[in-house]
């Protein structure tokens, strides 16, 4: 029976004033930004522990009333976890209001499904419209499943958006688009992304400064109030400019946004213990988590050497595809020193069989040293050299 916000909040006691949370159900990017800060990737959730989370967090008296689909991947980058929540989400709540934010590429193929699953609102990612520009704001674009050149996925990337954008309209989504400033790249281009996408028919546009990068690149500065006020003048003549949510990526609430907290979803990531200190990978490179779980013929285990630090210890043999279920039973007791299984994909039932078996599967593509650290906490300050692999 599908359960009303109106009951969520009596059942909550809450008297906050409605929210939007984020969830975090993509598990792939299709582009990359040469300017992206230097944080480690959270894992993406499953479409049920998002839905778990929501349920929680309406319990603890946060009258949430918007759900965002976005990140740590793209929506659209990987549609199959996106359409399964909002199936979910429209079952289970559907007076929700349901937002996405994407790229867009592709977004022409998934417009209608989108409509047709609730979706009322989209925000599209649009930091250029012109390809050299693009050249330098990306270190890469996957437009497809394979990496084409840079020159070729910018031109690409812009006609994909300009279709996205139309389709979502035609169907009756509010298009909104949301601009990131780096100074020296694209700040004199944003009184011209804001003309050419009211063109398409968005109505709504967002303008943010970019975040500080990493210690080890290059990045441009973070643009002052000044020029901020500046670029928002320039684009209003074209197209309304709408503020960012405050509480944007930070998880602290405002009157009208609550948006994903890293720290309630990092308490719901399995973590090590005495009996399992060790996480499972599968790889076809042994850097990053980029097989399919069923694709797998061995697993990585990492785990804590005697200092503390994870390292890559040994890897272990999946047993051989057949017999069904008695498969990833077989595969659970291999791992039953792990805490967690780390995969580009997998399906429900080797995700059911290793959970009740006390082995979470997190989906990601993100490099492994990277997220194998945030399972264990981060922050580390010393780099493992893997040891000697051992089958």
């Amino acid at each position: 029976m599908p359960t009303t916000l109106a009951h969520a909040k009596v059942r909550a006691g809450s008297h906050s004033h409605p929210a939007r949370l984020v969830l975090p159900v993509a598990p792939h990017v299709n582009a990359r930004s040469r300017f992206a800060p230097s944080v480690k990737t959270m894992p993406a959730m499953v479409p049920t522990e998002a839905i778990a989370w929501l349920d929680r967090t309406l319990v603890e008296g946060v009258a949430v009333d918007t759900v965002e689909i976005f990140g740590p991947g793209d929506p659209l980058a990987t549609p199959e976890p996106t359409m399964e929540i909002l199936r979910l989400l429209r079952q289970k709540y559907p007076d929700l209001k349901l937002f996405i934010s994407t790229l867009g590429l592709y977004g022409d193929l998934y417009a209608q499904a989108l409509a047709d699953n609730g979706v009322s609102q989209i925000t599209v990612l649009v930091d250029a419209v012109d390809p050299e520009i693009v050249n330098k704001l990306y270190a890469w674009i996957r437009p497809g499943k394979r990496t084409v050149p840079l020159a070729k996925a910018a031109e690409i990337l812009l006609s994909e958006q300009a279709t996205a954008i139309a389709a979502f309209k035609r169907v009756g989504m509010a298009v909104t688009i949301r601009s990131t400033v780096y100074p020296g790249v694209n700040n004199g281009h944003i009184e011209e992304i804001a003309r050419q996408v009211a063109s398409l028919g968005a109505e709504m546009m967002t303008i943010i400064p970019c975040l500080p990068g990493g210690e080890e690149q290059e990045s441009p500065p973070v643009p002052d109030k000044k020029l901020m006020q500046s670029l928002r003048g320039l684009a209003a003549k074209h197209i309304t400019i709408v503020d960012a949510p405050q509480a944007e990526g930070s998880g602290k609430p405002s009157q009208s946004t609550t948006a994903f907290d890293e720290s309630s979803f990092a308490a719901m990531i399995p973590r090590p213990s005495r009996e399992r200190p060790n996480v499972a990978v599968v790889s076809s490179n042994g850097m990053d988590v980029d097989l399919h779980l069923g694709q797998a013929h061995r697993v990585m285990i990492y785990g804590p050497r005697e200092d503390g630090l994870p390292c890559l210890l040994k890897t272990r043999l999946v047993p051989e595809a057949g017999g069904g279920g008695s498969r990833w039973e077989r595969l659970s007791e291999i791992l039953s020193d792990c805490f967690v299984l780390l995969a580009a994909s997998a399906g429900d039932n080797p995700r059911t069989i290793l959970r009740d078996r006390g082995i979470g599967v997190l989906i990601t593509d993100g490099n492994i040293e990277g997220t194998v650290d945030v399972l264990y906490g981060g922050g580390k300050k010393s780099k493992c050299r893997d040891q000697r692999l051992k089958a």
